[in-house]
């Protein structure tokens, strides 16, 4: 894979876009039931973004289920990604779900990891001597690369079948995994940004070969078009978000000349001000410097 992938980050924003069918596949062992009625949140506010390679905060993504019948307290469950099982440390992870059962004061917590690669680490942590065990920590473990890809190509579960390129593929099988995974994707979701969001999860994962793109184009030529499509919305809604970002960074230069001409050196408030303006407000100021005798007369006209 060409690039520096963040799988924190991929991982991150797919269980906060679907929390309820991340947990059912993730955490199968804990997760609500279908017939439940639940509500699945995420309790922090994550940053998302619309492209998977954009920059992105790291934050953990703890989820509360809530049962709005009363049938169950509420469950938060501490979901984690590791890519690399050698780098897992249950310790940490120990550290991080008592802070979290602190922060929100609730014992019902679920710890589970996602391990992205083969030789999941054993969910359990034991401290204690040969005489007496002072602490046992157990956790859901969710090892994709361990879990056969051929018992999901047609689960109805999202986030199953965008993972299954993730999934451990027989030889000669990586074309029908990332086929389903594209079906599953266009038959489960309606949304086009999350679609192209989402294309883009897949193919950072299956990795696929120019001759394997080549053959997926003649033997799904129909997905293929709707992924062309996808892939051409999203190049045209980037022309024109350059286009309006290129427009006001032209507009706050401009007026930030007028400012330093007019009333010297700029108070590092104003840039911070300027730096997070919108088109409207630059424009409503550069009127303003007209007629304004002093600088907080550009903002606050009399």
């Amino acid at each position: 894979m060409a690039g520096k992938l963040s799988h924190d980050q991929n991982f991150k924003n797919l269980i906060v876009d679907y929390p309820n069918e991340a947990l059912e596949f993730f955490a199968p062992e804990e997760a609500p039931r279908p017939d439940d009625d639940v509500r699945i949140v995420p309790v922090r506010e994550e940053q998302l973004q619309a492209k998977l390679s954009g920059r992105y905060r790291r934050l953990d993504v703890p989820l509360l289920a809530e049962w709005t019948d009363g049938r169950r307290e509420a469950v938060l469950f501490a979901v984690e990604e590791e890519s690399d099982p050698l780098r897992f440390s249950p310790l940490r992870l120990v550290h991080y779900c008592a802070d979290l059962a602190e922060l929100f004061g609730t014992r019902r917590l679920v710890p589970v990891v996602v391990f992205l690669r083969s030789g999941a680490a054993p969910g359990q942590l034991t401290l204690g001597t040969e005489r007496r065990e002072y602490l046992r920590f157990n956790y859901l473990v969710c090892a994709l690369g361990d879990m056969p890809a051929a018992d999901w190509l047609n689960s109805n579960n999202l986030v199953a079948r965008v993972n299954l390129p993730n999934m451990r593929v027989p030889a000669g099988g990586r074309l029908e995994a990332y086929a389903s995974a594209v079906r599953g994707l266009l038959d489960l979701e309606q949304d086009p940004n999350r679609l192209e969001k989402y294309i883009d999860f897949i193919d950072i994962y299956a990795d696929l070969s120019d001759n394997e793109r080549r053959s997926y184009r003649e033997q799904h030529p129909e997905e293929s078009a709707m992924i062309v499509g996808l892939n051409q919305r999203a190049r045209e809604e980037g022309r024109q978000q350059g286009r309006v970002e290129g427009r006001v960074d032209g507009e706050r230069a401009v007026l930030e000349r007028q400012l330093r001409r007019r009333f010297g050196a700029l108070p590092p408030l104003v840039d911070r001000r300027l730096g997070g303006a919108s088109a409207t407000d630059l424009e409503n100021w550069a009127d303003n410097v007209l007629d304004a005798g002093t600088l907080d007369e550009v903002f606050h006209p009399r």
